[in-house]
């Protein structure tokens, strides 16, 4: 009896940084799809998000947490301001400006975005539509729109002020360049890298020239391309920089700076990303307890670093010790900052795709239903956030067999992410990936078949047949020919795919460990027994050495290896 190949799909944890979970074997569900959450803008006070350590500029800002006698404080002083000086006077226009980054620090994003309309129309009756302080509301406005997921809109509104400081200010202005990086943080959440890229180069090769290549904005440059070559799978160029970075600021800022941890937190997201995970681990504990020291147990950053490490724990099998985090994240951000607070929602998330990964179906599914129902709620139907929990609801509903209850809510999110998103943005294809798994599930072949070589060759032409994504692609096609008994299509496609990855990933790399798992998979369906049984044993060999003798992928293949071998035995 043969054994259905594994099919990676890297599962995007949704904590603070976002990166790729190992495979497992015969039939596990893809992994859940994470769409991009907005990411930080340059210059501005933090912004809640799933990505609070990818980048740094915000994170010397963490040091405070609002409250909501902030907020009560804040809204009497407004009323007091309007009523003794009027709506466009420059102390309250301030006012309006604290107001709406308060309630953006509580992830309030509707609430925020009333009070920084209010604060653009004074700006505009005060300074007119190109002055200072207008433009400063316009970027400010635009982030807020990114935390809701209106991409489009906050483009259009950082592409303006970039045109109009250009013109008035020049393309080497601190203000214009800042405005650049925001316009390639909006290309960076509509999944636009080379775009979001080159502004980012540009950026950074001017602020070198300017202002040298350690002050603080040309190093938040460097972090914030580095961010973009890890999403297009470029981890050696993204390491390179990361490390600059860092080395940088331990010398210039000192070890236990804000930036300089955050800088390690990075790094340690990029070793995840070319599954590097003890080296991930270490570094991710030196942030913590760091963190823990200097800003206390409770801080925003301390809780964002614990969430890495359990998912570094997560992707490493190491299921116990993350779920421990997750609960400690999870029930402290539910006291510090409210239930409903993204962060908190993001907490009861990532505990869920861990409830997930060990099997407790009803466990997980029990909190995506709350995360979804919440942000539904809170953020609306349509806010990438919501549509990421419905996506993993879904894939829990998979992994329980349920396969027409989750192709019903997989074909809600890519509908919704064609038409919000547009038809190739990275969450967009994600979506469809699932929905083909789902039909390939039901042994719809020919729906699969479709769904995936349109995903393939999509990301072929968008990110090149060397990303990560891409190679996905290769292996879900190839388990989709596998299940026809098309085995030739399916060795072909699997030996470019692990070539690819021996080459750009390394041999050690757990993408690469899982090609080498399929393609013996298939030899053996193909009767190549002798073939199968090397490779295997070649395979198991490197996963327990990398991955540890109990991760589940290593176990995985260990026990097809030792079926095998019985059999061998036998005959």
């Amino acid at each position: 009896m043969s054994v259905s190949p594994a099919v990676f799909s890297p599962a995007l944890s949704i904590s603070s940084i976002v990166q790729p979970q190992s495979s497992t074997f015969a039939g596990h569900s893809p992994a859940p799809s994470y769409g991009p959450l907005p990411r930080f803008l340059s210059g501005f006070p933090p912004i809640p998000s799933a990505f609070e350590d990818q980048l740094d500029t915000a994170a010397g800002s963490l040091q405070y947490r609002y409250k909501q006698m902030d907020e009560e404080r804040l809204r009497e002083e407004l009323s007091l301001a309007e009523t003794l000086f009027g709506t466009s006077h420059s102390m309250t226009l301030d006012i309006l400006s604290k107001l709406g980054n308060v309630l953006m620090e509580q992830g309030r994003y509707k609430s925020a975005e009333e009070m920084i309309r209010r604060l653009v129309e004074g700006g505009r009756r005060v300074n007119g539509n190109d002055g200072v302080k207008t433009l400063d509301a316009l970027e400010l406005l635009g982030a807020v729109l990114s935390c809701q997921g209106f991409y489009t809109k906050a483009e259009k509104l950082h592409r303006r002020t970039f045109e109009s400081r250009k013109i008035m200010l020049g393309e080497e202005h601190p203000s214009t360049l800042t405005s650049m990086a925001n316009l390639a943080s909006t290309y960076w959440n509509q999944g636009r890298w080379k775009e979001a890229e080159e502004l980012e180069v540009r950026v950074m090769e001017t602020r070198k020239r300017v202002l040298g290549e350690e002050h603080p904005s040309t190093l938040t440059s460097m972090a914030n391309l580095a961010s973009t070559y890890s999403d297009q799978g470029r981890w050696k160029e993204a390491e390179e920089l990361e490390v600059r970075v860092m080395e940088t600021r331990k010398r210039v800022l000192g070890e236990e700076h804000p930036l300089t941890l955050t800088n390690m937190a990075n790094l340690a997201s990029t070793y995840s990303g070319q599954g590097r995970w003890k080296e991930a681990e270490e570094l991710e504990v030196r942030v913590m307890e760091t963190r823990k020291r200097v800003l206390g147990e409770e801080h925003p950053s301390t809780l964002t670093s614990i969430a890495n490490l359990a998912s570094t724990y997560r992707n490493q099998g190491q299921w116990k010790e993350a779920e421990e985090l997750e609960v400690r994240v999870m029930e402290t951000r539910k006291r510090v900052l409210g239930e409903e607070h993204p962060s908190t929602l993001t907490s009861i998330a990532n505990l869920a795709l861990t409830y997930s990964d060990q099997g407790r179906w009803k466990e997980a599914e029990e909190l995506e239903v709350q995360v979804m129902e919440t942000r539904k709620r809170v953020l609306g139907e349509e806010h990438p956030s919501t549509l990421t929990s419905i996506a993993n609801l879904a894939l829990t509903y998979s992994d329980q067999g349920r396969w027409k209850e989750a192709e019903e809510l997989e074909v809600q999110v890519m509908e919704t992410r064609k038409r919000v998103l547009g038809e190739e943005h990275p969450s967009t294809l994600t979506s469809i990936a699932n929905l083909a798994s789902t039909y390939r599930n039901q042994g719809q072949w020919k729906e699969a078949e479709e769904l995936e070589v349109q995903v393939m060759e999509t990301r072929k032409r968008a990110l090149g047949e060397e990303h990560p994504s891409t190679l996905t692609s290769m292996a879900n096609l190839a388990s989709t020919y596998s299940g026809q008994g098309r085995w030739k299509e399916a060795e072909e496609l699997q030996a470019k795919e692990l070539g690819i990855c021996s080459k750009v990933l390394g041999e050690e790399h757990p993408l690469t460990l899982t090609s080498m798992a399929n393609l013996a998979i298939t030899w053996r369906d193909q009767g190549r027994s002798g073939d199968a049984l090397a490779l295997m044993r070649n395979c198991v060999a490197l996963q327990e050495q990398v991955l540890g003798i109990d991760h589940p992928a290593a176990a995985s293949s260990s026990a097809i290896l030792a079926k095998w071998e019985g059999v061998s035995d036998l005959s």
